[in-house]
């Protein structure tokens, strides 16, 4: 609680640091930015979050995870000096730019989506919509399907998932989905007009 008394940045800042302590956890992390001018985007991955570009049918791009050793991804993390947690710096992260063009979708999620759900499925539920003019409730209505869906493979015991797949490459006996936290953003790539009334990509 900050005092009602306390005046200036300064002030709140002591207050909230008398109270603060250092979280201890980790993440992966996606960054992906638009480049509306060049016509691109530049990334970068880190862990086994990721992104794809859809063109069609098509997938033109899909980022590739980074592991240490089969299911520890690569993060970013707060130790504070305890052994044997990870500590990956975001300069390890994979970087890379991309051409993009009117109508491409961009997938962006948690490996949750990834590891339950190949490509090819992914790519089929991006075709309902419509991808040179989306509306806002169609890009997050198939964003929503896609997390459910994920979330709806990931319970079933019988499922050879991709995650299933990889276990069983690394001689693991595992079969069904993998539960895990699943996040999904979805964009796509429209024409825009700048002040001079210009069409931009």
């Amino acid at each position: 609680v900050v005092s009602t008394q306390s005046t200036g940045s300064s002030g709140i800042n002591a207050e909230y640091g008398a109270f603060k302590e250092p979280l201890l956890g980790s993440c992966t992390a996606c960054i992906v930015v638009m480049d509306k001018e060049k016509k691109e985007v530049s990334a970068a991955n880190l862990g086994d979050s990721g992104f794809m570009v859809v063109r069609g049918d098509v997938v033109v791009y899909q980022s590739q995870e980074q592991q240490h050793y089969f299911n520890t991804p690569y993060q970013l993390s707060i130790s504070n000096n305890r052994l044997g947690v990870i500590q990956d710096r975001p300069s390890d992260a994979d970087t890379t730019t991309i051409s993009i063009q009117k109508g491409d979708l961009i997938v962006m999620a948690t490996d949750g989506l990834f590891d339950n759900m190949f490509q090819q499925q992914i790519v089929e539920r991006l075709q309902r919509i419509d991808r040179y003019a989306p509306s806002y409730e169609a890009l997050k209505q198939a964003a929503d399907k896609l997390a459910a869906d994920a979330r709806n493979l990931a319970m079933d015991e019988d499922y050879m998932s991709p995650f299933a797949m990889k276990a069983q490459h690394y001689g693991l006996n595992f079969r069904g989905g993998k539960l895990d936290d699943i996040t999904v953003l979805l964009a796509s790539v429209v024409d825009c007009y700048d002040g001079d009334g210009k069409d931009n990509t």
